[in-house]
């Protein structure tokens, strides 16, 4: 769009309120700026909602020879206050390794710096001397460094750093609390092979956090092989008798239940024991049983004599059988 003899900021300023969707959201001039090859950028400040921050670009071209504007490009441009989404990084680079499960495989790059191949049957018969090779046989049998692919020394630093500044390194809060027992001198450390073995072992106690994990020489867990079990402690600590010599604690007393069958059993008991003593003659002791039996015996003909004698007298009359007439006289 070639424009003559205008003002080339409110040709600006058109163009930003064409963009956008309602007038309001162009604001007020912010700046101009000279760009390479005769282009200017003109800057409004942007008051579109959530675009804060923001300003209204649009881009001209002045042509001097002819004294006119051309607009190049119009757009929504972020300044340093612009609310802004994070730096797009690639899936493969922001991968963590606790975002794979067990049946997850991310795989291994071909040119992956923390491998170099291992030693081949060709490299270990190119050795001339003959105490040479027997030793490099040696150390590759020790090291098993016949497989295809070893760590090289990028990744055994790697790996060793990455272990050391982890939870099973000297940083770890249960080192803290350990009192000075590391793994190096715990029974239980297992030392590993190579260059890594004057870092780092594995521990084999079970009873540890730890158990079956890479840990460094001078890591602690609490379960050192050298630290002695406590002491048994009773259950609950026992404490001394109190005596309270200034309160006393009335309880009332319940009242003594009657039962009428004991009673008389007891009096009749009493009552033989008595005669016996007056009689001169040996009680002989008689089963609970017929001792009850005997009482409620008792019991029952006093509450019958009892009952007779409280009935009142009755007279009994004898009706006297009524008189026949006589028989009259034989004529």
């Amino acid at each position: 769009m070639a424009l003559g003899d205008v003002d080339p900021r409110a040709i600006a300023r058109a163009v930003a309120i064409e963009m956008a969707a309602d007038p309001q959201e162009v604001g007020e001039f912010a700046g101009v700026q000279e760009l390479d090859n005769q282009v200017t950028d003109f800057r409004f400040v942007s008051l579109k909602r959530g675009y804060e921050g923001w300003q209204w670009s649009v881009t001209m071209f002045h042509d001097e020879d002819a004294d006119r504007w051309t607009v190049d490009e119009s757009t929504l441009a972020p300044t340093d206050e612009a609310l802004l989404a994070p730096k797009w990084i690639p899936w493969k680079d922001r991968l963590e390794p606790s975002d794979l499960s067990v049946t997850d495989a991310l795989g291994t790059d071909p040119d992956d710096k923390r491998l170099e191949p291992g030693v081949d049957g060709e490299q270990k018969t190119d050795d001339e001397d003959r105490a040479d090779a027997q030793e490099t046989e040696q150390i590759v049998q020790e090291f098993d460094l016949s497989r295809r692919h070893v760590l090289s020394p990028l990744g055994r630093s790697q790996t060793a750093k990455r272990w050391y500044d982890g939870p099973h390194g000297p940083k770890s809060l249960s080192t803290r609390a350990a009192d000075g027992n590391t793994c190096e001198t715990c029974g239980f450390f297992i030392p590993l092979q190579g260059e890594l073995n004057s870092m780092f072992g594995v521990c084999a106690n079970r009873w540890s956090p730890d158990d079956g994990r890479v840990v460094s020489l001078d890591h602690g867990c609490g379960e050192h092989s050298e630290i002695e079990p406590p002491e048994p402690s009773h259950i609950w600590i026992q404490t001394k008798p109190a005596y309270d010599d200034l309160h006393i604690d009335i309880v009332a007393q319940r009242a003594r239940e009657e039962r009428s069958d004991v009673e008389l059993m007891e009096s009749y008991e009493n009552q033989e024991e008595q005669q016996a003593q007056d009689t001169g003659i040996e009680t002989v002791d008689v089963p609970e049983s017929e001792t009850l039996r005997e009482a409620e015996m008792a019991h029952a003909e006093q509450e019958a004599a009892i009952e007779q004698a409280e009935q009142p007298a009755v007279e009994t009359v004898q009706e006297s059988e009524p008189e026949t007439d006589a028989q009259p006289a034989e004529d």
